[in-house]
This record gives structure tokens, C-alpha cells and sequence, in this order.
């Protein structure tokens, strides 16, 4: 047997983020940062973020397929360049002039945060199986990845009731502010050639809105666009995951970087990551 990594595949971790629904939380999780004015402001003064917002997020998912499916080495050294790129950058408060690092522990915090939040909440409404104790394992499994971004692990929410707590605590500093409506923005109508527009439109826009749609509702309130009724994104979630899980994993698997294909490869076909595992 290979080296299972920091996960293995009996953690909730491993089944999860096997989902095709894990794009749809990844822009989820984008909107929902954004409302934090410290922290996106170190996204947008650190890169331009309209240039080079798809690599932004396929580097995002390589470092969350990389800590998931690859080895120990491998976590570890992806969590050391993110933690070195980190202490290198500061951004700049525009109306007091205080430079800050965007290494903060409150600000790595709250991208976690919002990080699991997303992926939990919208593979858990569009169908993938979690009992109310899976869910509560899976935020204490990430005590793992935030250590690798330099959070002390101790600091860290490990279930639903302090997470709960600590997006009712963070409530009052969020808002929605210049950079905040630039990746609104953004992602509801993302450059691209001319060619592509028309699936940009067809395609792209329905996974920005029904991620957009999935947030909570004091982020409805903060972008200021009315929320449309639960139900209606619960069932429009649950349709979208049914269609994307008919897709044959091998082929969606196929996709660069294949961490998964790689994970199995090193580890034997039972490493395979299915939602019937999650309670083996």
C-alpha cells in the first residue's frame, strides 16, 4: 500500500470531494469571501484578479485535490508554498492607509471558514448522503487543511454548532464593498472570447447564479438582490447534482490534474471515493 495522505480514504473528506457539485461550491465559497472587506481586498490587490481569475480557481482546486488525494509530502509541500506566498503579500486599507499581511489568523480564518462551509452546504442540499455526525467529522477533518495554511488548528471550528457560532460572531464586518461587487461582477458575467460567449451564457451563468442562489441569507442582503425561495434553490440543486453524478466518474476524472486517478493508482481501486463509503 502507497502513502494514503493526510485524509486517507476513510475520511469524510475523500468521499466528498470526489462530487462534481464541488465546482458549484467553490463559487459559492468565492462569493461568499468576498463579503469579508479585509480579506478580499488581499485577493484584489494581490492579482488581477479579472485577468486571471479562472487560474485562481483551478489553483485553488489543485491545492484542495492535492491535500485531499495526494501523500503526506506532497500536502505538506503544497501547504508550505501557499504559507510562503502568504507571508510575502500585504494589502492596504484604502480609507485608513494600514498595511496589513494577509497571513492574519482572523482573515485565514474566515477564507476556511466560508472554504467548508460551501463545499458542506451545497453537496449536502443537492443530495449527497451525510448524517448531521458525518457533517460534524468532515469540519473536524479540516482542521487538517487549516493547519496547512498556517492556522493554529485549536482556533478552528469543529462542527456545525461552532461554525454556526463563528458566522454569527464574523456577521458585523462583513459587507459588501467596491471589491466585493467587482467579483459579483465577475463572476456573473466573466470575460471571455467572443466565440465562447454564447456558452459562457448557457453554461457558466446558471453555475454563477445557482451558486450565487445557495448562499445564506444575510449575503443575499449584503449584494442586495432579493433571495429567491429555498425550496427553489434546494430543488434546482438537487436537480443540477443528479444530472452532473450521471457523468461517469472515470471520465470526469480524467480532467487535469487527476489527483483522484493518481490517489487510486498509488493506493488500489478500493480507494475509489463514493458517497455509499462515507459511513464504512
Amino acid at each position: 500500500m502507497g502513502d494514503p495522505g493526510l485524509f486517507t480514504p476513510k475520511s469524510v473528506t475523500w468521499q466528498m470531494h470526489g462530487d462534481p457539485m464541488m465546482w458549484v461550491a467553490g463559487v459559492r465559497a468565492l462569493y461568499l469571501q468576498a463579503l469579508h472587506p479585509r480579506a478580499v481586498r488581499g485577493v484584489m490587490q494581490n492579482s488581477d484578479f479579472r485577468r486571471d481569475a479562472w487560474g485562481r480557481l483551478m489553483r485553488t482546486a489543485n491545492f484542495v485535490g492535492t491535500t485531499t488525494y495526494g501523500t503526506t509530502a506532497a500536502a505538506e509541500r503544497a501547504g508550505a508554498r501557499v504559507r510562503k506566498i502568504h507571508r510575502m503579500l500585504t494589502a492596504t486599507d484604502p480609507g485608513t492607509g494600514e498595511r496589513y499581511g494577509i497571513d492574519e489568523p482572523a482573515l485565514l480564518l474566515w477564507v476556511h471558514c466560508a472554504e467548508i462551509d460551501s463545499y458542506l452546504h451545497v453537496l449536502r442540499r443537492s443530495g449527497f448522503p451525510l448524517t448531521d455526525a458525518q457533517a460534524d467529522r468532515y469540519i473536524a477533518e479540516h482542521r487538517v487543511s487549516a493547519r496547512l495554511v498556517g492556522l493554529d488548528p485549536g482556533a478552528v471550528p469543529e462542527d456545525r454548532a461552532q461554525l454556526a457560532a463563528y458566522f454569527a460572531e464574523v456577521r458585523p464586518e462583513l459587507t459588501a464593498g467596491p471589491e466585493a461587487r467587482e467579483v459579483d461582477d465577475f463572476l456573473l458575467r466573466p470575460p471571455t472570447h467572443p466565440l465562447l460567449v454564447p456558452a459562457r451564457e448557457v453554461l457558466w451563468q446558471r453555475v454563477a447564479q445557482l451558486a450565487y442562489a445557495s448562499l445564506p441569507l444575510y449575503a443575499h442582503e449584503l449584494y442586495g438582490r432579493p433571495a429567491p425561495a429555498p425550496v427553489v434553490v434546494t430543488r434546482r440543486l438537487r436537480a443540477t447534482g443528479a444530472l452532473l453524478r450521471c457523468v461517469p466518474a472515470r471520465l470526469r476524472w480524467q480532467l487535469p490534474p487527476k489527483h483522484i486517478l493518481r490517489a487510486m493508482a498509488r493506493l488500489g481501486p478500493s480507494a475509489r471515493p463514493a458517497p455509499y463509503k462515507v459511513g464504512r
